[in-house]
């Protein structure tokens, strides 16, 4: 059999930057939908557990297996695992709960170091959804996941894979 990772690779990376050019309709906010929210308006948040995250919905009901799955798109810049290094992105391992742009040894773009939010579950799905949109002149060029349920898919396995002890 042969070995086809590197064609994937191709094929994931490719997918990748041809999704980056997508408008706020593609990206999920249909007219009929309330926009998500941005970093200026996310308002107060509940900061939680990952396990008590990961016991209330949308996160209880979650596919963990999809989530895993749309990790791809993160593990492309990001590592999960624990004292795993910063790539193109910071390593996310233990992100929840944390301010934005403080994980030691990253350089974060300006607007990441000047934004003021925590990292939970809602911050992360306004985030998904559009990151340029959430947080205008961050350096991440990823158009999003579109779907709520990929989203939540994501953040769940997320939770369950990046927090500091496992789901706490």
């Amino acid at each position: 059999m042969k070995n086809h990772s590197g064609l994937l690779a191709v094929v994931a990376l490719a997918t990748l930057i041809a999704g980056c050019g997508r408008n706020n309709e593609e990206a999920g906010e249909a007219a009929d939908q309330a926009p998500l929210p941005t970093a200026a308006t996310l308002g107060d948040q509940v900061i939680m557990t990952a396990s008590g995250y990961l016991q209330s919905e949308p996160y209880a009901s979650a596919s963990l297996s999809r989530g895993e799955r749309q990790a791809q798109w993160c593990k492309a810049c990001h590592s999960l695992e624990k004292g795993g290094p910063h790539m193109i992105g910071p390593a996310l391992h233990g992100f929840f709960g944390t301010e934005v742009g403080t994980r030691s040894g990253f350089a974060y773009s300006e607007a990441m170091r000047e934004a003021d939010f925590v990292w939970t579950p809602a911050a992360v799905d306004a985030w998904l959804a559009q990151p340029g949109r959430f947080l205008p002149g961050n350096r991440m060029t990823f158009a999003g996941v579109a779907d709520a349920d990929d989203r939540n898919d994501l953040i769940a396995y997320l939770l369950e894979v990046t927090s500091a002890d496992g789901a706490d």
